[in-house]
């Protein structure tokens, strides 16, 4: 299994659209550089069991701050971070 979690702190890349994505998703009011310090601590701090390669994408589940980030592995950008309750309940209500 590749160490993502390594290559993604040395590597991980952001656009000027993204954060402003992640302020929206996240409603944060956060300065670019708190964005990437929370990126860069969940990426940190989560185990890298919880690091899922699905297709060209990269998906970190944080379950302590309920933030999911999707990140490019081929470019090793961040794409987006979803609070995980609207993820929990998107799938719920497609279950129903």
């Amino acid at each position: 299994m590749k160490n993502y979690k390594k290559e993604l702190i040395d590597k991980i890349g952001y656009t000027e659209l993204v954060y402003g994505r992640i302020k929206k998703k996240l409603t944060l009011d956060f300065t670019n550089d708190k964005i990437e310090e929370l990126i860069l601590a969940i990426i940190s701090e989560t185990d890298e069991h919880d690091f899922i390669k699905t297709g060209k994408n990269i998906y970190i589940t944080d379950n302590i701050r309920n933030i999911r980030l999707t990140i490019n592995s081929y470019t090793n950008r961040i794409i987006t971070a979803d609070k995980l309750n609207k993820i929990k309940n998107a799938k719920n209500k497609q279950i129903s």
